[in-house]
């Protein structure tokens, strides 16, 4: 195809952001628009891309490659195969939703919408980037809109919290930076392409790759995030604006998970499977403590956010099972669980916005007042905890029947089973917090707060739909997962 799509999908939403913030005089409505057209358009580019990818050629598709900084040997070179394709749709969908959630911004909106898409622009970028210094350069702008979103929008410790943030972002992007300069000298490449298909053959210490490799997993393990990396999420998430929120745990989370699978595990698959028993563990560990301290929080939204650092863990497990079948429940994950939580922080900012208390020890009976936001918080939080006919569910089962099978680690049934564990306390912690917020007593004092009017009810219902599609039909995704997945698996020796 002669359409450069991929380009078009990266940089409408920034070009958005262009023309809002240097067009004088424009109007909140006016803003919010134009936010959603340059958002819609990327959605629907993404989609008809997905439904023309060519699943029997398989490898990367819609491949743009221009030489670049040619003393470097960089190319901007674009490229999405079944891996990187379901994450550019979960990013260009949010990315319009996120803009509906907005709607009722009205602090600075010139400023706010166009940080907004240009974070959409980055996340976008990374996912479809081939080339190293292309993938870093996206990486690192995200940083930007994120903290003046966070610092300007938010609540409560919000300066301390974007500044954590960037803090913590920019210590794994100096680890990150520092395995791709290795990685450069070491092969004299940039191209993701070439250097996964000519393997650690072209290194020449043995020490190096290992050193390469840590150092790229770091920068990715704070984005994850992986236990003990994890600190600056419960902080960003709950002081974050709720679209911020949706979006940061919706699509900034998946960077990490994406990039230890492009990179570590393409690049390096012996160290992979060498090392993949400590990451394992280091997943049950995420897995098991994150559920363990979500079941302590009293904040709506810092139960959502420590509960992410939990599901997470079952990316990273299946990513280190280093089987077909985990590999491929790990990238559903990553997609499933930026819909699910998405959905579950929109929720929970309508409750905060409509009935303006976050606190789970005031709320109760609010089903009665608010049925419409009950319901849909209520499906969310079922399907986030892995209830049949979802699709927590459907990812989850991939993660776990593909672990528990897979060869590559010795007693990982053992860590399988302690994964599983971390179902039950979700199911503790999600079932108690919708007691907690929804059922019991009627509090007179919420008599006459709103529902969900029109706008937020088509949203959810969009959020809704997608959870069931995949759901109920998980080769929807699946089928195009493994594809991408396939020749993963081959230089695993699988």
């Amino acid at each position: 195809m002669s359409f450069n799509y991929l380009s078009a999908i990266i940089f409408l939403p920034v070009a958005g952001a262009i023309l809002i913030a240097f067009i004088p005089g424009l109007s909140a409505r006016l803003i919010k628009r134009i936010a959603a057209i340059f958002t819609f358009v990327p959605l629907a580019l993404s989609i008809f891309l997905f439904c023309n990818f060519d699943k029997a050629a398989g490898g990367f598709q819609f491949v743009e490659k221009v030489e670049w900084i040619t003393a470097l040997n960089a190319h901007y070179h674009l490229g999405v195969d079944g891996l990187s394709l379901p994450l550019v749709i979960l990013t260009a969908f949010l990315g319009f939703l996120v803009v509906l959630i907005s709607w009722k911004i009205n602090l600075r909106p010139r400023e706010y919408f166009a940080w907004l898409l240009l974070l959409e622009t980055s996340i976008l970028g990374v996912f479809c980037s081939l080339d190293l210094l292309l993938f870093f350069l996206f990486w690192e702008i995200e940083v930007i809109p994120m903290y003046f979103l966070i610092s300007i929008w938010g609540t409560g410790r919000k300066e301390y919290s974007a500044i954590k943030y960037v803090v913590y972002t920019l210590f794994g992007s100096a680890m990150m930076l520092a395995g791709i300069l290795s990685l450069y000298f070491t092969t004299g490449s940039l191209s993701m392409v070439d250097i996964a298909q000519s393997g650690i053959a072209s290194f020449t210490a043995v020490i190096s790759v290992v050193a390469i490799f840590f150092l790229l997993l770091i920068g990715f393990a704070v984005k994850l995030p992986v236990f003990p990396l994890h600190t600056w999420l419960p902080d960003a998430h709950t002081d974050a604006p709720t679209a911020v929120s949706v979006v940061l745990a919706g699509a900034l989370l998946k960077m990490g998970g994406y990039g230890m699978i492009r990179l570590c595990v393409t690049i390096f698959p012996q160290v992979a499977h060498q090392y993949a028993p400590l990451l394992v563990t280091l997943a049950v560990i995420s897995i098991l403590y994150g559920a363990a301290v979500t079941l302590r929080q009293t904040d709506l939204k810092r139960l959502i956010a420590y509960s992410s650092i939990s599901h997470m863990g079952y990316v990273l497990l299946g990513i280190f099972a280093l089987s077909q079948v985990s590999l491929t429940g790990a990238a559903l994950q990553m997609f499933s669980h930026g819909i699910i939580t998405g959905l579950l922080f929109a929720m929970a900012g309508l409750v905060m916005h409509n009935v303006e208390e976050r606190d789970l020890r005031k709320l109760g009976g609010l089903a009665r007042q608010i049925p419409i936001i009950a319901v849909i918080f209520s499906v969310a939080g079922l399907a986030a905890l892995g209830l049949p006919t979802t699709s927590g569910f459907a990812a989850e089962f991939l993660v776990f029947v593909g672990s528990f099978s897979s060869t590559i680690v010795p007693g990982i049934q053992v860590y399988t089973i302690l994964a599983v564990l971390g179902i039950v306390i979700t199911a503790g912690y999600i079932l108690w917090m919708l007691q907690r917020v929804f059922y019991g007593p009627v509090l007179e004092q919420y008599n006459g707060i709103k529902d969900a009017d029109t706008l937020e009810k088509a949203y959810m219902f969009a959020f809704i739909a997608v959870i069931m599609l995949v759901g109920i039909y998980p080769a929807i995704l699946t089928d195009i997962i493994k594809i991408g997945i396939s020749p993963i698996v081959g230089l695993l020796g699988g």
